[in-house]
C-alpha cells in the first residue's frame, strides 16, 4: 500500500509522535529535575549500551550525526565520567568509546524514570486504550525498523547481491 504525504493518517501519526516526544522530554525534566543529561547525550549512551567499544566515526554513522558533533558529545560525556576512551587495539591511532559504570547507572536511571512516567500515564487510561496501545507495539516496532532501513539504504546503498560476476 502506498501512502502519500497528504494522507490524514500519516499527518495524525506525525502529530502524535511529535507531541509524545515533546511531552516525554519536558515532563521528565519537571518530574525528575535531577535528570540533566541532554537527549543527544542519552542517545549516544544508548548506542554505547548496545555497542560498547565503538569508534567515534562508527557512532556518528549510527546516530546520523557529523563526526565532529559526536566527538564533542563524547568529550562532554568523558568530562562528566559517563564514558571513557580507550586505544583501539587494532589501530593505535584510533580510540574506542565505552560506557563507564557511572554512564550505565545514569542510563538505567533515565530508562527507569521514563518507564515510571509512561507507566503512570498508561495507568490513567481506560483498559481499551491501554490494550490498543500495547497491541500496536509490534506494528510500531516494524515502522521504526522500516524508517531505519530506509534511512540506511539511502545513505549507504546496498550492493546488488544477485549480480555476482
Amino acid at each position: 500500500m502506498s501512502v502519500t504525504v497528504a494522507d490524514p493518517d500519516v499527518r495524525g501519526l506525525t502529530e502524535v509522535v511529535t507531541r509524545l516526544r515533546r511531552v516525554l522530554r519536558t515532563s521528565i525534566r519537571s518530574d525528575y529535575p535531577w535528570e540533566s543529561v541532554p537527549m543527544a547525550q542519552i542517545e549516544l549512551l544508548q548506542c554505547l549500551d548496545e555497542r560498547d567499544g565503538t569508534r567515534v566515526g562508527e557512532l556518528a554513522g549510527l546516530l546520523r550525526l557529523a563526526p565532529n558533533s559526536v566527538s564533542t558529545l563524547v568529550q562532554q560525556l568523558a568530562n562528566t565520567g559517563l564514558v571513557r576512551r580507550d586505544r583501539d587495539p587494532l589501530d593505535r591511532r584510533a580510540a574506542q568509546v565505552s560506557l563507564t559504570d557511572a554512564g550505565s547507572q545514569r542510563l538505567a536511571g533515565w530508562q527507569h524514570a521514563h518507564e515510571r512516567r509512561l507507566g503512570e500515564a498508561l495507568g490513567r487510561l481506560s483498559d481499551p486504550d491501554r490494550e490498543a496501545i500495547m497491541a500496536a507495539l509490534p506494528a510500531l516496532t516494524h515502522l521504526v525498523d522500516a524508517l531505519a532501513d530506509h534511512s540506511t539504504t539511502r545513505q549507504h546503498p546496498r550492493p546488488d547481491h544477485d549480480n555476482h560476476p
